[in-house]
């Protein structure tokens, strides 16, 4: 910038200026023009408003808002109750700013504070120690009527160890479903639920205190808590079967059975080693697998080449030594062994 401004005084073209040293012309006239203006004023100090409130009113403001009467209160309830009283400290944007400045805006309320919920963590090792159940509605014949599916769950064969439609939902129905459940298939030692009405019910509550039960519950609205009740519903609507609407309780009661039946029976499993829950729970998987290990073998010994890996048993065929609701993370199960 320097050079142009040395060229210009030396009276070359302001142009040929420019080409010769790369600044454009409108830059260097801008740093003239920016040269030649005098220097700004210092900024004058603002005048205090006259609206300001003084020391003492805001101190006063500051008080009133925390006073055992008001503490609780934000400024919009406090400000009738003021003038009502025939007082007045300052405007609701006052009582903001006032309290802003010493980062008392927010929640002034008293409210209860919840510990929170507890997660459940259950492990089922055999058929018969944990059962989980839910309730799931199903459409009735016209909008607005529905009837209730009672349905448990062993978790580790995933067996259906109980299930009836009813046309509405109840805690002595529930008790009669698991009564018929433990009867034909043993107690559980822990029958986990979500938090509805008939699952917290006295009557219930007081069926597994009886029997010596564990009683755990899913934390609220989370789904994840009873997954096992919950895949098993989603497997029941997502059929291509499964009905837009039931046209009485006895075609509910109906379907139900059958699936019921086909599920235990026949429906192949992911997390059983693709067993189905029969297989599992009445202890035939072990032969099962056997029988499938030594096809396996067989054909192996017929054609390895057809074998890359000398795994002798697919990922898929494998079964979990336990069935888990909410597992805790590895070094914590270490932790605690």
């Amino acid at each position: 910038m320097n050079t142009y401004v040395e060229l210009a005084a030396a009276d070359v073209p302001t142009r040929q200026a420019a080409a010769l040293t790369g600044v454009a012309r409108a830059t260097a006239t801008r740093a003239a023009s920016r040269a030649r203006r005098p220097d700004p004023e210092p900024p004058s100090a603002r005048p205090a408003p006259a609206n300001k409130l003084s020391s003492v009113e805001r101190s006063l403001v500051l008080s009133t808002l925390n006073s055992d009467e008001f503490v609780d209160k934000p400024p919009l309830q406090i400000y009738p109750i003021l003038l009502e009283r025939g007082e007045y400290v300052g405007s609701v944007s006052t009582m903001y700013r006032v309290l802003r400045e010493h980062t008392q805006v927010r929640e002034r309320r008293r409210l209860a504070t919840h510990p929170p919920r507890k997660v459940p963590e259950l492990i089922a090792t055999a058929v018969g120690q944990v059962y989980t159940w839910d309730i799931t509605k199903l459409a009735g014949p016209v909008k607005g009527t529905y009837y209730d599916a009672y349905v448990m769950i062993d978790i580790f064969s995933r067996y259906i160890v109980g299930a009836i439609v009813h046309a509405c939902e109840d805690g002595l129905l529930a008790k009669e479903m698991m009564t018929d459940a433990f009867g034909i298939h043993g107690t559980p030692e822990v029958v986990h639920s979500d938090g509805g009405p008939s699952m917290t019910s006295k009557t219930v509550r007081t069926l597994l205190a009886d029997l010596g039960v564990t009683a755990s519950r899913s934390r609220p609205h989370v789904s994840n808590d009873n997954p096992y009740s919950e895949a098993l519903f989603k497997t029941m609507k997502y059929l291509p079967v499964f009905p837009d609407r039931f046209v009485s309780l006895a075609h509910a009661r109906q379907f139900l059975d059958e699936f019921v039946h086909a599920y235990n029976h026949h429906h192949r499993h992911t997390g059983i080693g693709m067993h189905t829950p029969a297989d599992v729970h009445y202890g035939h998987a072990d032969a099962i697998d056997r029988d499938r290990d030594a096809t396996l073998e067989a054909a192996r010994r017929a054609h390895p080449e057809r074998f890359t890996t000398r795994q002798t048993r697919p990922k898929i065929l494998d079964r979990d030594p336990a069935a888990w609701i909410n597992q805790p993370p590895t070094d914590e199960i270490q932790l605690a062994a």
